[in-house]
C-alpha cells in the first residue's frame, strides 16, 4: 500500500511540479513594462462624489508612529509597529479626477500584492503571491514598471493544496512572508517558507538597473520544527510549524511567531535566539511593538511580552478572550482574527484593541496596556454586526481613542467566490470614553468591504474597497472613501469589473506623495489624483 501511495503521489507531483518548474524558469515572469489588468465592459459611472467635507485629523494622535528599526510607515500590512492602519500622509481627496493604473503580476492564478511599503527614495516594495509562490517585487512609483524581483521559497502548503485539491490549505496558512516589514535601512525583513529569517536589500547595478539580494540570513529550523508535507517529503513524521510573522522590538531584536504557538527573538548582532512556546495555542496574526515590549495574540489569549537578558520572551500580562465553539466563515480559525492594535492618547493613556470570537458574535475588546493597572484591564467589549453574519479577520483601525472595524463574514478568497448573497457587510466606528468607563458606537455603515485592510489618512478619509453585483453576475469593484468623523461616503472610484479585481485580502498603502497603491487578486493598482505627482504617468481608466 505504501508503494502504491508513493506512485500516486509521484504522478500528482509531476502534474504539480511541471507548471512550477516552468514558473521558476522565468519563462512566465512578467516583463518590466506593466500589462494592465483587463476589465469587462462597465456601463456605470466611473467616479461618484458626495457633498461631504472630511475633517482632517490633528493633535497628538496624528503624529507619525516611528519605530527606531523600521522605515517611515514601514510596518508592512498594517502600516506601522502599532499596526494602527493610520497613515500620516494624505491620500486622494476625490475632488479632482482620479487616475488609476493597474499591473498584472502573474500569468498563473492569483497575483495579489497584499503587503506594500516604500523606500526613502520612493520606490514601491511589495510582497506578491500567485498560485506558484511568493516574491518580493520592486516597482517604479506611479508607472509600476518592474525594477527587480526576488523569488521566495514556495510554501509547503501550496504543494499540499495542489496535491489534495483543497484550496483551504492555502487560505489557512499565513506564513511565507506576507507579514514582512521594511527596516530603517530599507531592507525587507521576513521569514521565508524554509524557516530562514532574512533581510533582503536592494541596490543599483553597474548598468543602472536594480537588483534585490539577501543581505543577511539566519536558519530558524533548530527552534521551529519544519517537517512539512512537501515535494521532497511525502511522508512527514514530525511537526510542521511555519513562521507566520516578524516584528522588531525597540532594542533591535527581531521577534518572530509560528503557527503552533512559538514566540521567538533573534539578536541580529550575535545571532542569539530565544524561544517561548504557548503549547496548544495557534498564532495566525502578526504581533505589535511599542517602547515597552511586544503584543502577541494566539487563538486563546492576548499577551504582553518582553525579552529577558538572554533574549527569551517572557509574559508581562495575559488576557483570555471569548472563543468560538465553531468556525465562522470569514475567519481563519476559531480564535481572534485580528493583530493587536495599539493606541495612545494625549494624556499618556495606552490601549490595545483586538476582536474576539464570542459565541454570540464577534466582539471588539479594548484593554489598558500598561503593565500595572488599577481595576480590570478590560475597558469594554462591543458586540459587532448581526448575529447572522459576524466575523472579523482584519485588525481594527486605531487612532487616539477611536477604532473602526469592518465585517469579513462570508468571504474566504477570490478563488472561493464573492457574492452579495453570502457577504453580510458592515463597518462600525467605536470610541473609548474619556473616563475609560466603557466604549460607545459612533456610527455604522452597511457597505460590503470584506477582506481589505482599510486605512485611515490624517486627511480625515477612511479608504476601503467595495463591490456591487451587476445584472450579469459579475462584481464591479471600486475604491471608496468615507469621512472618518461621520462615516458618510465621500467618493467612490470604479476600478474594474470581474474576478481579476477582487480584493483577495489586499491592503492599500499611501505613499508620501499621496498615491495609493492597492493589491488586488491579479496584481497591483496605483490610484492618484489628477494634477498630483502621478498625473504625468498614470492614465485615467474609462468606464469600460
Amino acid at each position: 500500500m505504501k508503494r502504491a501511495a508513493k506512485i500516486v503521489l509521484g504522478i500528482l507531483a509531476v502534474v504539480v511540479l511541471v507548471p512550477l518548474a516552468v514558473w521558476k524558469s522565468g519563462l512566465l515572469t512578467p516583463g518590466v513594462e506593466p500589462v494592465p489588468i483587463a476589465s469587462a465592459p462597465f456601463a456605470g459611472p466611473t467616479l461618484t462624489r458626495s457633498p461631504v467635507t472630511p475633517t482632517p485629523l490633528s493633535g497628538f494622535a496624528a503624529r507619525p508612529i516611528q519605530h527606531p528599526f523600521q522605515a517611515f510607515e514601514g510596518g508592512g500590512l498594517h502600516g506601522n509597529a502599532y499596526n494602527s492602519d493610520v497613515h500620516t500622509t494624505g491620500g486622494p481627496s476625490g475632488r479632482g479626477e482620479l487616475a488609476v493604473i493597474s499591473r498584472r503580476v502573474s500569468p498563473l492564478p492569483g497575483g495579489v500584492c497584499p503587503t506594500i511599503t516604500f523606500t526613502r527614495e520612493g520606490l514601491v516594495v511589495a510582497m506578491c503571491a500567485s498560485f506558484a509562490g511568493f516574491e518580493i517585487d520592486l516597482f517604479e512609483p506611479h508607472t509600476l514598471r518592474l525594477l527587480a524581483t526576488h523569488r521566495l521559497v514556495t510554501r509547503p502548503s501550496t504543494f499540499e493544496a495542489l496535491v489534495k485539491l483543497d484550496l483551504d490549505i492555502i487560505f489557512l496558512d499565513t506564513s511565507g512572508g506576507s507579514y514582512f516589514y521594511l527596516d530603517d535601512q530599507d531592507r525587507v525583513v521576513l521569514t521565508d517558507a524554509a524557516q530562514r529569517l532574512q533581510r533582503i536589500a536592494h541596490r543599483k547595478r553597474a548598468d543602472g538597473g536594480y537588483e534585490l539580494y539577501v543581505a543577511d540570513s539566519w536558519d530558524l529550523t533548530p527552534y521551529a520544527p519544519h517537517d512539512c508535507f512537501d515535494v521532497d517529503n511525502f511522508f512527514p513524521a514530525g511537526e510542521c510549524d511555519p513562521v507566520t510573522s516578524v516584528m522588531p522590538d525597540y532594542t533591535g531584536r527581531i521577534w518572530w511567531v509560528t503557527r503552533r504557538g512559538r514566540v521567538g527573538t533573534l539578536d541580529p548582532a550575535t545571532g542569539r535566539v530565544g524561544v517561548h512556546h504557548f503549547a496548544g495555542e495557534e498564532i495566525q496574526n502578526s504581533l505589535s511593538s511599542d517602547d515597552t515590549g511586544m503584543y502577541v495574540i494566539t487563538d486563546h489569549a492576548l499577551y504582553a511580552m518582553v525579552a529577558d537578558e538572554a533574549g527569551t520572551p517572557v509574559v508581562r500580562w495575559r488576557e483570555e478572550y471569548p472563543r468560538a465553539d465553531t468556525y465562522r466563515y470569514g475567519n481563519i480559525n476559531i480564535g481572534s482574527g485580528s493583530t493587536p492594535t495599539l493606541m495612545d492618547d494625549e494624556r499618556g493613556r495606552r490601549y490595545v484593541a483586538i476582536t474576539d470570537a464570542g459565541a454570540d458574535r464577534t466582539g471588539l475588546v479594548v484593554y489598558r496596556r500598561e503593565e500595572q493597572v488599577s481595576g480590570p484591564r478590560q475597558i469594554c467589549r462591543v458586540p459587532l454586526f448581526g448575529e447572522a453574519g459576524s466575523a472579523v479577520e482584519i485588525s481594527p483601525i486605531g487612532w487616539g481613542r477611536s477604532l473602526v472595524v469592518k465585517n469579513d463574514s462570508g468571504y474566504r478568497s477570490a478563488f472561493h467566490g464573492t457574492s452579495e448573497a453570502t457577504i453580510a457587510g458592515g463597518m462600525t466606528r467605536v470610541d473609548i470614553r474619556e473616563d475609560d468607563s466603557g466604549c460607545d458606537v459612533v456610527w455604522t455603515r452597511p457597505e460590503r468591504v470584506p477582506a481589505v485592510v482599510t486605512k485611515l489618512s490624517t486627511n480625515g478619509l477612511l479608504y476601503a474597497y467595495t463591490f456591487e453585483e451587476q445584472p450579469g453576475g459579475e462584481n464591479a469593484w471600486s475604491f471608496i472613501a468615507f469621512d472618518f468623523a461621520s462615516g458618510a461616503p465621500v467618493f467612490e472610484r470604479f476600478v474594474g469589473l470581474g474576478k481579476s479585481f477582487d480584493i483577495n485580502w489586499g491592503s492599500p498603502a499611501i505613499a508620501r506623495d499621496g498615491t495609493v497603491y492597492l493589491g488586488i487578486f491579479k496584481g497591483i493598482l496605483a490610484i492618484a489624483e489628477r494634477g498630483g505627482a502621478a498625473a504625468a504617468t498614470v492614465a485615467v481608466t474609462s468606464g469600460g
